[in-house]
């Protein structure tokens, strides 16, 4: 299993202040001393630059939460967490969607498991304050909904692949869903075995809906999904002549060093391929690729990310029976004009924008937030 771990790599007040260190254990998880932000592994990485600090894009830059500490849990690790000084453990949110279900637990007061199935579960009121999502909200978009996805990054979703021949670089979205299908069990000759992560990885559900599989939890034929616990963006998970859907982003960021845990070095013969006609997914070489534009604006597989809160605390203007009161700390983290969020998308070298890009994301095609959920 993947395990991302946390380095602090600079520090500021506010973003940005050169000269101050700070240390943190590779290993430990965060402490958080304000938020709590779980779910997408795909978006961990670079939440985890901000959230601790960096200087990839040539300035420190760090994102604080009123000048405290914003706790970025990994979407692997130990199988229980502690997200608030003194709170419950409860089972770590491994993916987009169990990350905005944990969200949801933490805002309704519902139910969530401690550390698997068979342990009684336990309430996490208050515990999640912010869920990383790789997908967007699809039919579960509501203009009245109390969740409120923020446009995070551009992104794209190609496959890994191992061994194969050159034919496999760029299958089409017909071919690999026949593969996924159990139609198309060879591919130039060679065998193709596709593999898919776990339930909860919104790249999974993107790359699945991309290809014409419905609902919020796909499956395919060919693929044997019983327990399935594949962590996503993992290089290191594939056998030979085995396929998986693969965020751009997280490869980029991997090949170039900049991530928590490169499992791509880890996997030398494990390669990246595009589903979109004419475009490659990233050009350069490592440690310098760098995102193709071309494969990230198509509308197929190229996808925005999102950070999803609790609506009425960051917008003022919405309010219902019970609704909690306006968070202007945490309406803060999600404004995109702001330098000191997270959402921001600036390319100076001390805004969280062109940390992104180092990451392998660019601009989302819209900074405007998308309601969901209408139960919260």
């Amino acid at each position: 299993m993947k395990i991302k771990k946390i380095a602090a790599l600079g520090a500021a007040v506010g973003v940005v202040v050169s000269g101050l260190a700070f240390a943190a254990p590779a290993s430990a998880e965060p402490v958080s001393n304000s938020y709590a932000i779980v779910g997408s592994d795909t978006l961990q990485d670079s939440m985890n630059a901000l959230a601790n600090g960096t200087t990839v894009s040539g300035a420190s830059v760090r994102v604080l939460a009123g000048g405290q500490t914003v706790g970025n849990f990994d979407a692997f690790g130990a199988p229980a967490i502690q997200t608030k000084p003194g709170g419950v453990y409860f089972a770590r949110p491994n993916g987009s969607g169990s990350g905005r279900d944990a969200l949801r637990a933490s805002v309704n007061g519902n139910d969530w498991a401690v550390t698997n199935n068979t342990t009684p579960a336990k309430k996490i009121t208050g515990q999640v304050d912010v869920a990383r999502s790789s997908s967007g909200p699809g039919t579960n978009a509501n203009a009245d909904g109390r969740l409120l996805y923020v446009p995070y990054a551009r992104d794209a979703v190609g496959y890994a692949y191992k061994g194969g021949t050159s034919a496999w670089a760029n299958l089409t979205a017909a071919q690999l869903k026949a593969v996924y299908d159990g139609t198309l069990t060879s591919i130039d000759g060679v065998s193709v075995t596709p593999r898919l992560p776990q339930t909860g990885s919104g790249t999974r559900t993107f790359f699945l809906n991309a290809l014409g599989y419905s609902g919020s939890a796909p499956t395919a034929p060919a693929v044997n999904d019983t327990g399935n616990t594949t962590p996503e963006n993992d290089a290191t998970v594939l056998g030979d002549n085995q396929i998986i859907p693969f965020s751009v982003a997280n490869w980029v960021s991997q090949a170039n060093n900049v991530a928590g845990v490169n499992t791509i070095a880890a996997a030398p013969s494990v390669s990246m391929g595009s589903p979109v006609s004419g475009q490659v997914p990233f050009t350069g070489t490592a440690p310098n690729l760098v995102p193709n534009s071309g494969m990230y604006s198509n509308t197929t597989f190229g996808r925005d990310t999102y950070l999803i809160v609790e609506r009425a605390k960051v917008q003022s203007s919405f309010t219902y029976s019970g609704a909690p009161a306006f968070d202007a700390v945490l309406a803060g983290l999600v404004d995109s004009t702001k330098t000191t969020s997270f959402t921001n998308f600036s390319t100076a070298p001390f805004a969280p924008g062109a940390v992104k890009r180092k990451f392998g994301f660019l601009a989302p095609s819209s900074t405007t937030p998308i309601a969901a959920y209408a139960a919260g």
